[in-house]
C-alpha cells in the first residue's frame, strides 16, 4: 500500500495515519538532519571506547580515524536500506514491521520501541541537563534543565518537519563553525594523540557500527517525508558518517587533555576561547537527540493507534519522557536498553533481506489488516539469539547467566574480533533466505 504524497514545501506531519504524507525532505535537509544527530556529547567521552576497545591495547590516532570510518560507513548503509522501504510507502518504521510480520504481529516490536524510545529520551534530557551544568555550576538545579529541555522537546515535535527546516537553516551552521572552533582550539593544545597500535582495529569498528545502527528502529519515521529515495540514503550516510567521525576524533583530542578521564572530557571544550558559547551550541543541539526519540515515540504509538491525533500523543510523551528524566536512575536504566536494542538489528536484516532481495517491495502490505507472517519471526529469533551468543558486553547478572551457560553448552568462546550486531544481521539475513526458499521454488508438474 502506498500513501498519497503531498509536495507542499511548508507542509507538516500528517496528525494520523490516514492522511496525506508530504514529501518535502530533500538531499540537505536529510543530510543536515543526520549531521546533527552524528554529533553527541556522549560521542566526546564514547571516544575512549573507540581508542582503546579492549582495554589496554589503544590504537594510534590515525587507526582509529580510519576505524571511526569504516564503521560509520557500515552502520549508516544499514541505517540507509532501512529508511529507503519508507520513502517507498510513506510508512514510519513500526508500521513498516506490518508488511513484514502482519499487523498484529507488528505490535510486539512497537511496544518494545516505544519502550527504547523513552528510555533514550530521558536519557538525552540528562545529558542537556549535565550539560548545561558544565556550562554554568549547580546553582541552577538538575530538575530546572530538565523541565527546560523536555519543554524544548516538546516543542520540536508538534511541528517536527518544521523542526527539521530549522535545523537545515540554522542550527547546522551553528553546529559546524563550533566544531571548526573547538577543533582547532584543543588540537592547538598540542594533546598527546601518538603512540598505540593497530591490533584493535576491528573491535573499535565495531564499536563504530553499534553506534550507527542504534538509528536504525527510528530511520523510516523521518526517511517517509525525503522527496527521493537517493537523498534519504545519501542524507543518512554523508551526513551522519561525516559528523561522527569528526566527534569521535574530537573526542580524542579531548580525552588526551584530560588524561583520558571521561568524567572531565567536557571541561576543555568549556575552558577554551570562547568555549561557553560553542559548547554552549552543542548542549542546545543536544535537543534533537531528544526530539527524534520522542517523535519517534509518537509515531511508534500511531502503529497501535493509526487515528490518534499525533499533537496529544506527542506532548504525552514529552512529559512522560521529562519525568523519566527527572525520577528514574538514567543510569541504572543502559543495561535494559541494550537488552531491547538487540531486537532491532536482526529484525531490520529480516526486513531488508525480504524488501530488497525476495522481491517484498512488490508486495508490501501495511494495511491494518494485514495477515500474520509467522514464519519470518524464525530469522528474527535466530538472530536475536546469536546477537547473545556472541556479544562480550555486560548487561544484567541474571540474563548474563543465561548466555553464559548457552555459550558453555556449544563450546563457544568469543574473540575480541567478533561483533554482535554483524553476527545478528549475517544470522537473520541467511536465515531469512532459507526459510524463503519453499515459498520461491518452483512447482514441477508431471
Amino acid at each position: 500500500m502506498t500513501s498519497a504524497v503531498v509536495h507542499d514545501a511548508h507542509a507538516e506531519v500528517p496528525l494520523t495515519l490516514d492522511e496525506e504524507v508530504p514529501k518535502t525532505l530533500g538531499l540537505l535537509d536529510q543530510g543536515a538532519f543526520w549531521a546533527n544527530l552524528g554529533v553527541s556529547l556522549l560521542g566526546f567521552s564514547g571516544a575512549l571506547v573507540l581508542l582503546d576497545p579492549l582495554n589496554g591495547k589503544p590504537l594510534t590516532f590515525s587507526a582509529a580515524v580510519l576505524a571511526a570510518v569504516v564503521g560509520s560507513l557500515l552502520g549508516t548503509a544499514m541505517v540507509g536500506l532501512a529508511a529507503i522501504p519508507g520513502v517507498h510507502t510513506g510508512r514510519p518504521a513500526m508500521v513498516l514491521l506490518r508488511g513484514l510480520f502482519g499487523a498484529r504481529l507488528s505490535y510486539i516490536p512497537t511496544v518494545l520501541n516505544i519502550v527504547q524510545m523513552l528510555g533514550w529520551g530521558a536519557f538525552e534530557l540528562w545529558v542537556i541537563a549535565n550539560g548545561a551544568q558544565a556550562l554554568f555550576g549547580t546553582a541552577v538545579p538538575y530538575a530546572v534543565w530538565v523541565i527546560a529541555a523536555g519543554a524544548l522537546t516538546t516543542a520540536l515535535t508538534i511541528r517536527p518537519l518544521g523542526a527539521l527546516r530549522l535545523l537545515r537553516r540554522y542550527v547546522t551552521a551553528g553546529v559546524v563553525i563550533a566544531m571548526i572552533w573547538l577543533s582547532v582550539a584543543l588540537f592547538r593544545q598540542g594533546p598527546s594523540v601518538g603512540g598505540g597500535s593497530w591490533d584493535a582495529f576491528a573491535p573499535a569498528v565495531d564499536y563504530v557500527i553499534a553506534l550507527s545502527v542504534s538509528w536504525v528502529p527510528m530511520a523510516a519515521d523521518y526517511a517517509r517525508h525525503s522527496r527521493s529515495s537517493g537523498a534519504a540514503f545519501t542524507g543518512v550516510v554523508a551526513g551522519y558518517t561525516i559528523a561522527q567521525v569528526a566527534c569521535l576524533a574530537l573526542g580524542i583530542a579531548a580525552l588526551a587533555l584530560v588524561g583520558n578521564d571521561t568524567a572531565k572530557v567536557w571541561d576543555p571544550f568549556v575552558a577554551a576561547p570562547l568555549g561557553m558559547l560553542f559548547f554552549g551550541i552543542l548542549v542546545l543541539r543536544e535537543a534533537d537527540q531528544s526530539f527524534a526519540n520522542v517523535y519517534s515515540t509518537t509515531v511508534s504509538i500511531q502503529n497501535l493507534a493509526p487515528r490518534w491525533d499525533r499533537r496529544v500523543i506527542s506532548a504525552v510523551i514529552g512529559v512522560l519522557t521529562t519525568l523519566i528524566a527527572l525520577f528514574a536512575d538514567v543510569n541504572s536504566y543502559g543495561a535494559f536498553l541494550s537488552v531491547i536494542g538487540a531486537v532491532f538489528v536482526p529484525m531490520f536484516s529480516v526486513l531488508v533481506i525480504d524488501y530488497f532481495l525476495l522481491g517484498g517491495a512488490a508486495r508490501w502490505n501495511t494495511a491494518e489488516d494485514a495477515p500474520s507472517r509467522w514464519l519470518m519471526v524464525l530469522p528474527w529469533v535466530l538472530g536475536f539469539v546469536a546477537y547473545w551468543i556472541v556479544t562480550a558486553t555486560p548487561t544484567v547478572g541474571w540474563w548474563d547467566g543465561i548466555w553464559t551457560d548457552v555459550r558453555t553448552a556449544f563450546g563457544f568462546v568469543h574473540q575480541p574480533w567478533m561483533n554482535a550486531a554483524l553476527a545478528a544481521f549475517l544470522v537473520s539475513a541467511l536465515a531469512t533466505v532459507v526459510v524463503s526458499l519453499p515459498a520461491r521454488r518452483p512447482r514441477w508438474r508431471r
